[in-house]
């Protein structure tokens, strides 16, 4: 049914995901859900995460979910609270829904987030607003084989490695690029990087932001 003149708007929904492991993940998270809902976004939260923050499904604004298949169904946003780790997690939770998401940083060097513990008010009046624009991260597609049957599948925001089980041996690893020979190594392992995880390394050896965080000097 399509929505008429006289049909209420829909709610708006945002997913809040947090490190509710750190005192400090918990309180931002909380002081977020609380200035969502009070402009009437909906915050959806995954069960675990609500009884961490003790928050519970009587709270006016607050859904939970115990699904984190689904958990970012029909929501415009995930709003990230922790580290690096928590931002990739989204990642894994919100891959099918292709949901944006938006970290604010909490953890030791925060690459992936777009904000920092100081501008919670600031992203949360973002958000009310629709002040934001979303940028497309290039992943990689990771697949293994063996003997020609495909034992694993999965994707990788910052990188995938190919790496020896025997520190005392090396590895022989031929590289393909669409089915063609490029080159042939002897060597420890192998990283193939997307332009995040190439910028993050660069950033961890102690290079410099140029611009935009998806560039790298």
């Amino acid at each position: 049914m399509s929505q008429t003149e006289d049909s209420p708007p829909a709610a708006r929904r945002v997913l809040l995901l947090a490190h509710t492991g750190r005192e400090a993940a918990r309180e931002v998270a909380l002081e977020a859900l609380e200035a969502l809902t009070a402009q009437g976004i909906v915050v959806r939260l995954l069960d675990d995460e609500a009884a961490d923050l003790g928050v519970d499904a009587s709270r006016p604004g607050v859904e939970l979910t115990t699904s984190a298949d689904d958990a970012s169904r029909d929501c415009e946003l995930t709003l990230v609270v922790g580290g690096d780790g928590t931002i990739l997690r989204a990642a894994e939770i919100t891959r099918a829904s292709g949901t944006p998401i938006l970290g604010i940083n909490l953890g030791h060097v925060g690459f992936l987030a777009e904000a920092e513990h100081d501008d919670v008010a600031s992203t949360i009046a973002a958000i009310v607003a629709r002040a934001y624009t979303t940028e497309d991260r290039m992943t990689l597609d990771v697949r293994v084989l063996r003997g020609g049957e495909e034992v694993a599948r999965t994707f990788a925001v910052n990188e995938a490695s190919v790496e020896k089980a025997s520190r005392q041996r090396m590895l022989e690893v031929v590289v393909e690029i669409d089915g063609r020979p490029l080159s042939r190594w002897g060597c420890d392992g192998v990283v193939c990087a997307t332009p995040t995880g190439s910028t993050a390394y660069n950033f961890s050896a102690g290079g410099r932001w140029c611009g935009r965080r998806s560039r790298r000097c």
